[in-house]
């Protein structure tokens, strides 16, 4: 569109000049005292004439003040249209949270503020440089959310409100951080499965579907539209944001059935009502974060995420809930034991037996039904406090014999017709259904510092009588998602292949997701015969034999950077006994043994293909180097501020020395 700079610059009001140059001011005095003005920071004072500038009335100026924080995104009009879109679903409606939640402040006489620190869409940077900035966002969020925390030095206690696969992880980071202030957290909820269609993560694999003919450009046209069947919430799967979600209650971070209630609806406004309620009986007990964080409530969640059979994603975000809380930081030895003592209970996508949306295992009664059926195994610590004020013990005594519980599943009776213990079951039920342990630690001389793979996801037909995968190929390796997913495209990937993609880490993309990929191999009719190795991570809704985290990572100078095509990879996955390997053994013209396969790999040069992306952004680049000086993804991809400061340093040393004896 072309404009002259006049018809730019034109407006229709008739009252544009009327300008006025002063005001009275609000009316009233404010609440202060001779201790006030003697001893106060002026800031706190200065702060009074904000709050009343704001339209806040001055009599009503000495209640609790409560920071509100949320992943807000996009902009609607009164009656809720939209006038400025979000990035996704899961930050659309939260403001709805926000204002039930500050209203309920304001009934018990306290002080709402609130600010607003947006998220991305993984689903919607999927195949692109977005992608890039999707995993460093969480600590920058963090870190934003802290300073937005400390820069309102007033505020007696902190909600945090968030939904997806970074906001809410970013939130929970930060508010475990706050040690000393009483916090609480609202899941964001969930949308609507279609009532006719396809979920939000197979809708993302149409174009590798249509690309292979194996759908129609109208059925992917009329499929994408309804995927979404509600404007807000994350998406229906136990993918990142529902695992995420599920983690803060399992945490006690959250008011009891708070994770995945459907957006929008009575029930999920209520839990703002509730969680509001909460914080500010914390805070007059004298109950704080530090109380509620601790070694213990870290490994009620890492049970929990076993038992639910959650995104592989929160093997990266726990350990930074664990650092920014001072606990201990769960290692991957930790994440094994867990895994091989809890059994998986829940049945919904993207895991199965049954692909139930995650609106049914609210009704089915969620969290809280999940920690009853653990209860009798003694795996819980039932004497975590919770930001209920109370002990996790008196909260399952409550839901046990609650009304809400017994309502939740009359009601999924009556809606869909199906039983809550075929979703959520009891440990000899999951059994039966042949529910196995989620995650399996292969390692190998491929994955020396370790990988993952969700085991429980593997298509049970490539499973052996003993519930072994086991697959030896040759190698096709790529450098680039992109080159990857239009092998798949393009039907250079064939059923039986290993396909390798590295130098996807921190160092190369930020350690992108690599959904398009795992999706597609999940949903073309070929896919469950694919091995995909890779040092990228994978959406929380991936499934197969898709092994990723494999580190170190190929620009790192890990083995998985040194593959060449043609080399034989041999994947054993044992999904029963969640043990694995995953070994170079030479090329089929020259086999050798998994240790002389080592050997030969440390002796041979990274790929000369594999180079940080071009697009990759200085501010990840930046992430990449610190948090590889901290730990790297195994120890939760934080800022270990003391080993940074060390390492600067000790650099700052070597370089004067360098100039001294240049000189």
């Amino acid at each position: 569109m072309t404009n002259s700079l006049e018809k730019l610059m034109q407006s229709d009001s008739t009252h544009l000049y009327d300008i006025k140059t002063h005001a009275h001011g609000p009316q009233g005095k404010l609440p202060l005292t001779d201790q006030m003005l003697r001893h106060s920071p002026s800031g706190n004072l200065f702060g009074l004439s904000q709050n009343v500038g704001m339209g806040w009335k001055a009599s009503d100026l000495t209640g609790k003040q409560v920071l509100l924080l949320s992943t807000q995104g996009g902009m609607k009009d009164a009656d809720g249209s939209p006038i400025a879109l979000g990035y996704h679903t899961g930050h659309w409606e939260v403001d709805l949270l926000m204002k039930e939640a500050a209203k309920e402040v304001i009934r018990h006489r306290g002080i709402p503020f609130a600010a607003y620190v947006s998220d991305p869409c993984d689903g919607r940077t999927q195949g692109t440089e977005g992608m890039f900035d999707s995993f460093p966002y969480r600590n920058d969020a963090a870190t934003v959310y802290r300073r937005l925390i400390r820069s309102l030095p007033t505020r007696e206690a902190v909600i945090g409100i968030g939904t997806c696969d970074k906001g809410l992880p970013a939130m929970m980071i930060a508010l475990a951080s706050m040690h000393d202030l009483p916090t609480v957290v609202i899941p964001g909820g969930v949308t609507l499965p279609p009532t006719y269609g396809e979920d939000a993560a197979k809708i993302q694999t149409i174009g590798a579907r249509y690309s292979n003919n194996e759908l129609s450009l109208e059925e992917a046209s009329e499929l994408g539209c309804r995927t979404c069947a509600t404007s807000g919430g994350g998406c229906q799967f136990l993918g990142t944001a529902a695992t995420a979600q599920v983690v803060s209650e399992a945490l006690g971070l959250s008011v009891p059935h708070s994770a995945l209630a459907p957006s929008g609806q009575e029930v999920w406004l209520e839990m703002a009502k509730q969680s509001a309620r909460a914080v500010l009986a914390l805070e007059d007990e004298g109950l704080k974060t530090k109380d509620i964080i601790t070694n213990a409530s870290i490994r009620n969640a890492m049970i929990i995420h076993a038992a639910f059979g959650g995104s592989t994603n929160l093997l990266l975000h726990i350990p930074a809930i664990a650092h920014a809380a001072g606990c201990n930081i769960p290692t991957a030895e930790d994440w094994d034991e867990i895994n091989r003592k809890t059994p998986r209970l829940v049945s919904v996508l993207p895991n199965g037996p049954d692909y139930h949306p995650t609106i049914r295992a609210f009704l089915a009664g969620g969290v809280p039904e999940v920690m009853l059926y653990l209860r009798p195994l003694g795996l819980l610590d039932e004497d975590v406090m919770t930001v209920t004020g109370k002990t996790l013990r008196e909260n399952l005594d409550w839901w046990e014999q609650s009304e809400r519980r017994v309502k939740m599943k009359e009601r999924l009776k009556e809606a869909d017709g199906l039983d809550a213990d075929q979703i959520i079951m009891s440990p000899d039920q999951a059994e039966i259904r042949g529910l196995t342990s989620t995650i399996t630690f292969p390692k190998g001389n491929i994955a020396p510092d370790g990988a993952v793979i969700k085991s429980t996801s593997i298509d049970s037909e490539r499973l052996d009588e003993h519930g072994v995968y086991y697959h030896k190929a040759e190698a096709k390796v790529f450098t680039s998602e992109r080159d990857a997913i239009e092998a798949i495209k393009s039907g250079a990937i064939v059923k039986g292949d290993i396909m390798v993609l590295t130098g996807c880490g921190p160092l190369g993309t930020g350690m992108e997701e690599t959904y398009q990929v795992t999706s597609a191999l999940k949903h073309l009719s070929y896919g469950k015969y694919v091995t995909l190795l890779t040092d990228a991570r994978f959406s929380g809704v991936s499934t197969g034999a898709c092994i990723g985290h494999i580190g170190p990572e190929g620009l790192a100078d890990g083995p998985i950077g040194k593959l060449q095509t043609s080399d034989v990879i041999e994947v054993r996955i044992d999904a029963m006994n969640l043990s694995g390997d995953i070994n170079f053994l030479g090329t089929t013209a020259h086999p050798v043994s998994a240790e002389d396969g080592a050997r030969i790999l440390e002796a041979r040069e990274t790929n000369a293909e594999i180079k940080p992306s071009p697009g990759l952004p200085d501010d990840t680049r930046l992430w990449a180097a610190l948090q590889k000086v901290s730990g790297g993804t195994w120890r939760g991809s934080v800022y270990d501020v003391d080993r940074i400061i060390k390492v600067l340093e000790a650099g700052e040393k070597v370089l004067d020395k360098e100039v001294i004896e240049k000189n």
